[in-house]
């Protein structure tokens, strides 16, 4: 049964998301039919990957899509975001536990990733970007790339995290080193860095515990 007619008798919910993608894309090309380039993106990207685009020309370039596609999967997650983005719904960070409760999935990725959480003054998640992408043993992260998002989103304040694929969750001395840096740039700002976690195999590392970084009360 095809997705368009699975989605009318069974209802959204039964689709995989291989399907639903499907659904949103219409129609492969010569090299693919919609149903392997659905497969593709699934298999190949992270989910972060494909939301925190900024505009249809970087999704197409990032997917290897044709500009109708990737604007129209850009306007369903939109959408989305619009719909369910309201302050009910947003996480509240009140501590590392609460920051590493929303960011522990990390710990299954391969590569090292550096990501952010972004607060409004009632400490809400406002935005959650992953900022970058580095390989099994090493990540260069930019502090204007960290602060950018910040900046954009009207941020009171962020939380910084990176997982290290090896498991250990102890902090290098680049990671502490960038973490002062950090802290230092968003006082200048007025957007203080609240913490920055290693996060590694089941568990957690804060750093606050190795610099004078304070979390909100």
């Amino acid at each position: 049964m095809k997705p368009r007619e699975k989605i009318v008798i069974n209802g959204p919910k039964n689709l995989s998301d291989e399907e639903l993608v499907s659904l949103l894309l219409g129609h492969g090309n010569k090299k693919e039919n919609v149903f392997q380039m659905s497969k593709r993106l699934m298999e190949n990207f992270e989910y972060e990957e494909i939301v925190n685009a900024k505009n249809p020309m970087e999704l197409k370039k990032t997917l290897q899509l044709g500009l109708h596609q990737s604007s129209k999967l850009m306007a369903a997650i939109e959408l989305g975001r619009r719909l369910f983005g309201s302050s009910k719904l947003q996480k509240v960070i009140h501590n590392s536990d609460d920051a590493y409760a929303l960011l522990k999935n990390m710990q299954f990725l391969q590569k090292e990733h550096v990501r952010g959480l972004y607060l409004n003054t009632r400490y809400h998640v406002i935005h959650d970007e992953i900022i970058s992408i580095g390989s099994l043993d090493a990540n260069i992260l930019h502090p204007r790339e960290v602060l950018r998002p910040a900046i954009e989103y009207g941020a009171y304040g962020f939380i910084l995290a990176h997982n290290h694929p090896s498991g250990d969750c102890n902090p290098s001395i680049a990671d502490i080193k960038v973490t002062q840096k950090l802290q230092k740039l968003g006082e200048e700002l007025q957007i203080p860095l609240f913490d920055h976690l290693v996060i590694g195999e089941s568990a957690y590392t804060s750093i606050k515990r190795y610099t004078n970084v304070k979390m909100p009360k």
